[in-house]
């Protein structure tokens, strides 16, 4: 690898040196603060060998490179007048980029929630199946108590998005929570829905209904957290457990009921009322556009703008016209990858294709994206292609989504039982998203990866005797440890795609219950970053192990955590590394969830988390199958 090469080529797609504020890096990527981030081609610095990924998160523009990171980054310093520092006109990027701040904030307050959204969802779909069939009588008491278990997540949704704010926001999830469920106490849904007149201590009440709603508590809850924190500034250590809460309480509860509250409503009517209009009255047009073009809003990161708006219209209205455009979205990228795999010569990338294909069916397109289109850039434009075909098929036949089903993709399609035959004419346009792009894909071509070894067929006898070498002393079937005492979750309920989507290896990740990263195995330590957020440990057998505590800690720049080690010290299992304040971190608005990731994952046959729940220092979490 070229490392010189790699960051001038980094440099010129950013913008150039004259587009970047600073730039940093911690354990895996490059963090440039740039003065415009739309000057910089995600899509060719991608495509980049030594480039696993980009994300935006907060204004910064990151680049995730993996352990080579550092020579990168030296090469950017070397080949510019950049430092680490900021200059003297900068300003932090998240100032300069409001825009891209609201869509990290509601990517970190929706994501969490997807789940229980999505679980409460496909029970409703299936309800609606065994009722269709006559299975199962809507009148009956199972009838009654599933619709509980899948109308609850929706009812109390406000609650629900309090936790989640709170926890983006940095102010306590338990007093949101109270707020929430303050909005939704019965006695006030009675008081609403007498139809008289409402005062407080004066002061007019708006009826407004709350239930299933989004937009209220998101602002009752922002406001809140600055509440709080003034609060809690003027307020004497020992008053702070009492007076903190119940004068949030106050203040918040009613500013929302008075002003807030029903502001967002109104809000949240003419937003689902608008979306409505225009595919009511252009409704082809508009799923056209949306659908061939939803895949750049997911690489631009705005899908997750479009999450709360999907909510807020199903909650509202009933159904919602922007999920089925990412459907069809999903079956335009699994579409170009199979015909990828169906057209390239290179076995390897022939089975990654057939590979990320599938997944994509399955609502999980990230692989195929970035994984195969992008980077042969005909097949991407495929995949749009794709989309705007099926979606010219659901805007003549007016599909819309009527549960939040889950994935987007096979799975997710009870999201689509309705009246009539929109569950039909949805798998129909699917189909077509599919067949359209993976069409398109093969006759439009593309520049084919060419097979490893494709320009030098024979091996030196040098290279050969240092693969057989490699081969003998090579790595091992190992079992993990787990480095923290906490819960152990899958990566993919990280809240980053680096982890959440493997892009640096597979693993686990464990929501820390104590404040030290133990040592999983006998090794040596590679890397203990200078902010002793991220720690890597090459163990005897072999096993290249990241530990990165907590989400864009590095910004710390070291401030909670300690270091009782250094890189090049050889560690036994259950050697202390480092300690960290978890209270602290949580305190400062990071979320401690703390990724333990195989960086050399390829070199095993298999890499398989084996814990989930509670789990402590003598646990296995991981097991590691060799080739």
């Amino acid at each position: 690898m070229d490392y010189n090469k790699l960051s001038k080529e980094i440099l010129q797609q950013v913008g150039g040196e004259e587009n970047v504020d600073n730039v940093i890096h911690c354990m895996t990527r490059l963090r440039f603060n740039l003065k415009d981030n739309s000057k910089a081609n995600r899509p060719k610095i991608e495509a980049l060998e030594g480039v696993m990924g980009t994300n935006i998160s907060g204004g910064q523009f990151q680049i995730i490179i993996g352990n080579d990171v550092p020579k990168v980054y030296k090469g950017i310093i070397d080949n510019s007048k950049l430092s680490g520092e900021k200059t003297s006109g900068g300003s932090s990027g998240e100032k300069k980029n409001p825009i891209s701040a609201v869509f990290d904030v509601i990517s970190g307050v929706f994501t969490p929630i997807l789940p229980a959204i999505a679980g409460a969802g496909m029970i409703k779909g299936i309800l609606a199946i065994l009722v269709a069939l006559g299975w199962l009588s809507n009148t009956s008491q199972t009838y009654i108590i599933l619709t509980a278990v899948g109308d609850g997540a929706f009812y109390f949704l406000p609650i629900i998005l309090a936790v989640s704010a709170a926890r983006k926001f940095g102010s306590n999830m338990f007093v949101a929570a109270a707020i929430g469920a303050a909005i939704l106490h019965p006695d006030l849904t009675a008081l609403f829905t007498a139809g008289e007149p409402i005062s407080f201590i004066g002061l007019p009440v708006t009826i407004a209904t709350y239930s299933s709603t989004v937009i209220p508590i998101l602002l009752a809850i922002w406001i809140a957290s600055y509440v709080e924190r003034w609060i809690d500034k003027v307020t004497h250590a020992s008053l702070k457990l009492i007076v903190v809460p119940s004068v949030t309480l106050l203040v918040v509860v009613p500013v929302t009921l008075i002003t807030v509250g029903p502001l967002g409503a109104i809000l949240g009517e003419y937003l689902s009322g608008g979306i409505n209009f225009l595919f009511d009255n252009a409704g082809l047009f508009a799923m056209i556009l949306l659908a061939g073009s939803f895949s750049l809003i997911i690489m631009t990161g705005m899908h997750y703008a479009l999450v709360p708006i999907m909510i807020n219209n199903v909650t509202v209205n009933g159904f919602d016209y922007l999920m089925p455009a990412m459907f069809l979205a999903n079956m335009g990228q699994a579409g170009a990858a199979f015909a990828v795999a169906m057209k390239t010569k290179n076995k390897k990338f022939k089975s990654l294709s057939y590979s990320v294909s599938v997944t994509g069916l399955m609502g999980v397109t990230e692989p195929a994206m970035y994984g195969v289109n992008v980077r042969l850039k005909k097949p991407f434009i495929a995949a749009l292609i794709g989309g705007a075909v099926g979606g010219a098929y659901l805007g003549i036949t007016k599909v819309a989504a009527y549960i939040m089903g889950g994935s987007a993709g096979i799975p997710g399609v009870t999201s689509f039982i309705g009246p009539g035959l929109n569950f039909v004419n949805a798998l129909i346009g699917m189909a077509i998203a599919f067949v359209a792009a993976a069409v398109a894909a093969y006759l439009i071509g593309f520049e084919d990866v060419p097979a490893e070894n494709a320009e030098e067929p024979a091996k030196n006898k040098d290279a050969e005797a240092e693969a057989a070498a490699t081969k003998e002393a090579g790595i091992v079937s190992e079992q993990i440890l787990s480095p923290i005492v906490g819960k152990a979750v899958s990566l993919s309920e990280v809240n980053d795609p680096t982890f959440s989507q493997e892009i640096m290896g597979k693993g686990i990740a464990i929501i820390p219950e104590k404040g030290e990263v133990l040592s999983p195995v006998n090794g040596v330590i590679t890397t203990l970053f200078k902010t002793k957020h991220a720690i890597g440990i090459t163990s005897d057998k072999g096993a290249e192990i990241l530990i990165h505590v907590g989400l864009d800690t590095v910004q710390l720049d070291g401030e909670h955590f300690t270091a009782h080690m250094k890189e090049g010290d050889a560690v036994k299992v259950g050697d202390k590394i480092t300690s960290f304040d978890i209270d602290a971190l949580k305190k400062a608005g990071f979320d401690t969830i703390t990724p333990v990731v195989i960086t050399n994952t390829m070199e095993y046959k298999d890499v398989t988390p084996l814990k989930t729940g509670h789990t402590s220092a003598n646990d296995v979490v991981l097991d590691l199958s060799a080739v």
